[in-house]
């Protein structure tokens, strides 16, 4: 399994999820609202400069990367700076809090 953790521009935010959700088994998203900025800003700016992003979370077997990535990719591009980034993690184990069990595939 694979975390796939996204940050784009808020006025990005429902045409992502809308392709998103149109993945077959797509097993779903969190999204939290952040601020951040990027190595395009001078040092003494960071805190003055902090922009608004979203941050999209999905947790999916390794077989549903490449989709997702290309999704967001395309969904999200704008060509100007400040676009994102896309981060791709290695999932160990996965818990269900509800019934405890280990190493569930969350699809």
């Amino acid at each position: 399994m694979k975390a796939i953790i996204a940050y784009i521009q808020p006025f990005k935010l429902g045409r992502v999820i809308q392709e998103l959700i149109e993945i077959p088994n797509f097993p779903g998203v969190s999204v939290l609202n952040c601020r951040g900025f990027g190595r395009d800003v001078p040092l003494g700016l960071a805190f003055e400069v902090l922009k608004e992003r979203e941050r999209i979370e999905i947790v999916v077997p390794d077989t549903m990367v490449e989709s997702i990535i290309e999704v967001i990719t395309r969904e999200a591009h704008t060509g100007c700076p400040g676009d994102g980034a896309i981060f791709i993690c290695e999932v160990n184990e996965a818990i269900r809090i509800r019934t405890g069990e280990r190493r569930v595939e969350l699809t």
